[in-house]
């Protein structure tokens, strides 16, 4: 292995053995020799977070604008990571309202929207805002986009016109997805008679690559291998649990019954697939709309739909705004902790991702679709400054965020759904 010397390790090198092959995350020895002495020039990363039945805005939207703002209760588990958050304020989804003004109608074009900023029933959807930015930054990597979700939902994404991408709720599959578990029917039977795991299977062909490796990609790619041994812990005790065993109709195994626990290990895969370049364009849906799910962690035991219309009773929004703060704390401040955590080039994950959270509704007891709340997180690559409340201005689409968003991404492109112009970032 003469890659240290005048060739380099390629960027697509894998690890193999039994019938897998695990991609590896950015080292500097996948760098040119000539270029090992500068900084690796970072590539963002874009994920975009959907949470159904809207906010308490109050509870949401800071008190003042621009730098030096107060995060209110439910942002509050941001404030670690200040310095790359941005909130969003005043944004409208105006097609999200529509003719049909019956509950259903209204929650399905709030996610159905949400990406698309086009009027339904007028034709079939365009490509998403996702698909957009995967069609640029996504067609070199084995995934151009991963769609995740916490429930057995209806997509966010939309490929063509006419094919919604399903979302993936089951971290066992995902797991197999982004590093296989052999390429042939033989090779996985072998796999299972020998109940090895990925990391396992490519024991051979690690102590080979780490004796070619300065200290500093050893050690980044030693932390790697660790990330990928405790997912699969996990996954392991989810599959073996007692309750894991019950016979229960649609629970597929690898599930974990505890929200929080799911929730960490679908951002933790989803960090992995960056980190390594398996993709570099997610969606995730937190919650599906009209979802009635009741999550007990959050010491609220109503169901999140039925809670979200809360009459405008205080002690009901109250509630609800416990549970919003539930979800902050347990999908989006997690995972700007993970990718914060996470060396990437010369920097961190964190620093080139652009993650914007949020959702298509406002007020949920009102069915309203603006001011929307709005989470965008990460530094693009140098591109985005954070710390910032920006208020948008009465009456901007959301499209105009994410032809902006585009643009940070090194996208040239001017117009979006219903978009007038990109908002300034």
């Amino acid at each position: 292995m003469n890659f240290l010397t005048k060739k380099h390790l390629s960027r697509r090198h894998l690890l193999r053995g039994a019938g897998v092959a695990l991609a590896l995350p950015l080292l500097e020895s996948m760098l040119p020799a000539a270029a090992r002495a500068a900084p690796a020039s970072p590539r963002s990363r874009l994920a975009c977070i959907y949470i159904a039945h809207g906010a308490v805005m109050k509870h949401w939207t800071p008190a003042t604008v621009g730098s030096g703002f107060e995060f209110p209760a439910t942002l509050k588990s941001l404030e670690p990571f200040r310095d790359r958050v941005n909130v969003v304020s005043d944004l409208t989804l105006p097609f999200a309202y529509g003719t049909d003004a019956s509950a259903g109608a209204n929650h399905a074009r709030s996610s159905a929207v949400w990406l698309n900023c086009v009027e339904p029933g007028t034709g079939p959807s365009p490509t998403s805002f996702d698909q957009v930015a995967a069609k640029f930054i996504g067609q070199d990597t084995p995934l151009p986009s991963l769609e995740l979700s916490l429930d057995d939902s209806s997509s966010i994404s939309y490929r063509t016109p006419t094919t919604p991408l399903p979302m993936e709720h089951n971290p066992q599959i995902v797991f197999e997805r982004l590093f296989g578990d052999g390429s042939t029917a033989q090779e996985r039977a072998a796999r299972m008679d020998l109940k090895r795991s990925l990391l396992d299977a490519v024991t051979a062909d690690v102590p080979r690559l780490q004796r070619a490796l300065p200290a500093q990609d050893k050690h980044r790619l030693e932390r790697y291998l660790e990330d990928v041994r405790e997912i699969e812990r996990r996954l392991q005790v989810a599959a073996s649990s007692p309750t894991g065993n019950l016979k229960i109709p649609g629970k597929p195994t690898g599930i974990p019954n505890s929200f929080t626990q799911h929730s960490k290990l679908m951002f933790d895969l989803l960090t992995l697939a960056w980190q390594a370049e398996i993709t570099r364009v997610s969606t995730f849906m937190v919650a599906r709309e009209i979802g009635n799910r009741v999550y007990d962690e959050s010491g609220i035991n109503e169901p999140f739909h039925n809670l979200s219309h809360h009459s405008e009773v205080p002690a009901n929004i109250a509630r609800l705004a416990t549970l919003n703060a539930f979800h902050m704390q347990t999908t989006l401040a997690y995972f700007l902790k993970k990718l914060q955590d996470t060396p990437d080039g010369d920097g961190s994950l964190l620093d080139h991702s652009l993650v914007m959270y949020g959702s298509g509704m406002s007020n949920s007891n009102q069915h309203d679709h603006d001011p929307l709340p709005i989470v965008l997180a990460g530094g693009a690559a140098g591109r985005l400054q954070g710390g910032r409340h920006i208020r948008a201005g009465k009456d901007v689409p959301l499209s105009n965020l994410l032809v902006s968003m585009l643009e940070k991404l090194g996208i040239a492109e001017h117009a979006f759904g219903d978009s007038r112009g990109p908002l300034t970032l």
